[in-house]
């Protein structure tokens, strides 16, 4: 049977928000409300491992008083992928797929993490998996005004015909020429949003974090492009464009617009 194990990375050093993991949403610290829509997600799955990788004892102290398994971590990991994948090596039976939940991810919806997981169940040739979602037009046109501010806020995706992606970008691709007569062609945009959760082989994330940094990598800054530029298919996986799905929460100021989605939408926590 597939092992299955979700990691979420946890830093408690941010400049933009230390403590991030332990800030309080609707009174429940982040990393607890991101631990639940990993356990709804993975209710029915008999052989999955949940727990957070840490390199600060506050938040691993936390955990083990919540019941949530916890593994300690360098404090020289380089991203999340390094952190996932030391905590990964150290478990006594290592997982067969690993999936990066980030702990400031609290909004995650829990098909994203099902939909991955499905997957992989019916492509065993994938190698790594991420979820996408096609924007409504009036979900792109916010986009669009959140890069006004914010240029390197949200990512979109090209995909072919079967689902791989063809390129991560933090510009709004594909440009679309004529746009006013493709908007009357529906309410769906042909722009996909990428949401920044992974899947992979736990062989593929080996060879990964020894790659040196790809050159689009570092100009993106996104991390993923490393396997494009290794020639590693990214399979997407669809999020139903009726989910309503939400960024992580980056700063303080985000904390009163969670609470608000969480009441509202009553998402699994």
């Amino acid at each position: 049977m597939t092992k299955i194990a979700i990691i979420i990375p946890a830093r408690y050093g941010s400049t933009r928000f230390e403590g991030k993991p332990l800030a309080l949403i609707n009174g429940k610290a982040m990393i607890d409300h991101t631990v639940g829509v990993a356990r709804a997600a993975v209710k029915d799955y008999k052989n999955a491992t949940i727990l957070v990788a840490t390199d600060d004892k506050r938040i691993a102290d936390h955990c083990t008083a919540k019941g949530v398994e916890v593994l300690m971590t360098s404090e020289n990991c380089k991203t999340g992928s390094d952190r996932v994948l030391e905590a990964a090596i150290k478990l006594s039976d290592e997982p067969d797929i690993v999936i990066n939940l980030q702990g400031d991810a609290p909004l995650t919806p829990v098909s994203a993490l099902r939909n991955v997981i499905r997957e992989f169940s019916a492509n065993p040739k994938a190698q790594v998996v991420t979820p996408v979602q096609q924007l409504a037009w009036n979900d792109l046109d916010r986009l669009r005004r959140n890069k006004q501010t914010t240029p390197f806020s949200g990512t979109t995706a090209v995909v072919n015909k079967h689902g791989r992606a063809l390129w991560f970008s933090k510009n709004i691709l594909p440009a679309i020429r004529k746009e006013d007569k493709h908007r009357h062609g529906g309410e769906l945009s042909p722009v996909y949003q990428h949401l920044g959760l992974y899947g992979y082989k736990l062989d593929i994330l080996k060879k990964f974090v020894n790659w040196p940094e790809g050159k689009y990598e570092a100009l993106e800054g996104l991390e993923q492009l490393r396997f494009l530029e290794n020639d590693i298919p990214i399979q997407c996986v669809e999020i139903s464009a009726d989910e309503v799905v939400h960024s992580g929460v980056d700063s303080p100021e985000d904390i009163p617009r969670a609470e608000a989605i969480m009441r509202s939408r009553k998402i699994a926590s």
